[in-house]
């Protein structure tokens, strides 16, 4: 007994469609799973076999192969609890495919009692099996949003493992959950509040400076002492940056949807604002890691990137920003593959140190290290047209 079911893999801000096949056949009584996992994809086994088992079907001791494919592409995260499940019921009967599960894509993970849980990268998951001819999606309830603004596909929200089966075989009929994206794109430029430039008393000339700067996307430097405002204007300058049109919302809400960050949202309409810690690593602020992630500087992506108390970042954490402000983007190579991540953004810095001691820094005649004299060069190469 075979069964094949379509699902997705995140790579970076990219999506790879996943077939997901299941083989039930005689033999010792075992599950075995294949397909380059990673360690909470393998555990899946004990939550779909448990949620099974809490929605009233019995796998019988049989011996279950379960195949990831293609196998060059790592799985990671719980997206797969469902679509594992669901090939399991298919190939032991149970589900009919009164569905077309060539033209269906399922994404949801699992709990022991059945339940679905939410997942991250619906939108960009659905945007790309649309682009490949996929007509059905079956995700989790509570990312039915973000999912539903999508228009030509049909998208089904499912808060259980027997509502899927249920669905699956045409006994219960749930209408495509579906919102018009420009109606949702008006409402919640209307309803989404931030801090406001016009809420700024006085610092005119610095005002001037920043609007100077937030016209063209030039990076800001501000140098003054404790709470004379930086961070207070910082925060305010989105709301006078140009609005996002609907692209570049689809875009910014892709990259959250991945990063787990839309939260109820189906369409962020206002431009980031992203103000990392000083004693964020390199890491954290780039991108990167085992488990490849997008950094700061993605989720800044078409907004402002703000870099508070600016002298106390590492010194290898700002040079690390090079690249990316020159290119827009940023590729992070690993064993598993190389990722793209986009990074067109404004960095806003505030600093408390005297703008004569960076002076000094770059114009050392003789300084102890010559590298460090780049890196102030490279600071000022950033920052020159707009000291404040």
């Amino acid at each position: 007994m075979f069964s094949k079911v379509i699902s997705a893999a995140i790579r970076g801000i990219s999506i790879e469609l996943i077939h997901v096949e299941t083989d039930i056949g005689d033999g010792l009584p075992a599950f075995d799973m294949v397909g380059l996992l990673s360690s909470e994809v393998r555990e899946s086994r004990e939550r779909v076999r448990t949620s099974i088992k809490n929605s009233g079907r019995k796998i019988p001791p049989k011996r279950i192969t379960v195949n990831l494919s293609p196998a060059a592409i790592r799985k990671e995260g719980g997206l797969y609890d469902l679509p594992i499940a669901v090939g399991i019921l298919m190939a032991l009967q149970i589900i009919k495919q009164t569905f077309n599960m060539k033209e269906t894509l399922i994404v949801g993970e699992l709990g022991l009692d059945g339940s679905v849980h939410s997942v991250c990268g619906v939108l960009p998951i659905i945007l790309e099996g649309k682009a490949q001819g996929i007509k059905n999606f079956i995700v989790p309830k509570a990312n039915v949003k973000e999912g539903a603004i999508i228009e030509g596909v049909q998208v089904f929200g499912v808060e259980s493992l027997e509502e899927t089966e249920k669905i699956l075989n045409g006994i219960l009929w749930v209408k495509p959950e579906y919102k018009d994206i420009r109606e949702v794109y008006k409402q919640n430029r209307r309803e989404e509040k931030q801090p406001d430039f016009s809420e700024i008393n006085g610092q005119e000339n610095l005002k001037r400076a920043a609007e100077i700067a937030a016209a063209g996307m030039h990076n800001m430097l501000m140098i003054g002492p404790p709470g004379s405002g930086k961070s207070m204007l910082a925060a305010r300058i989105p709301s006078i940056l140009p609005e996002p049109d609907l692209d570049e919302c689809i875009e910014i809400t892709k990259i959250y949807s991945i990063a787990g960050l839309l939260g109820d949202k189906a369409l962020i309409t206002k431009r980031p604002f992203r103000a990392p810690h000083h004693t964020i690593t390199e890491k954290a602020l780039i991108g990167g890691g085992n488990r490849v992630k997008a950094g700061e500087i993605t989720l800044a992506h078409k907004g402002v990137l703000f870099l508070d108390e600016f002298a106390e970042f590492k010194r290898d954490t700002i040079e690390a920003l090079r690249q990316p402000v020159e290119n827009g983007s940023i590729t992070i190579s690993r064993i598993y593959g190389v990722c793209r991540f986009p990074a067109k953004f404004m960095i806003v810095a505030a600093a408390n140190i005297a703008t004569t001691k960076l002076i000094q820094w770059e114009t050392a005649e003789k300084p102890e290290n010559k590298a460090f004299r780049g890196f102030c060069g490279f600071i000022f190469s950033l920052f020159e047209p707009f000291f404040c």
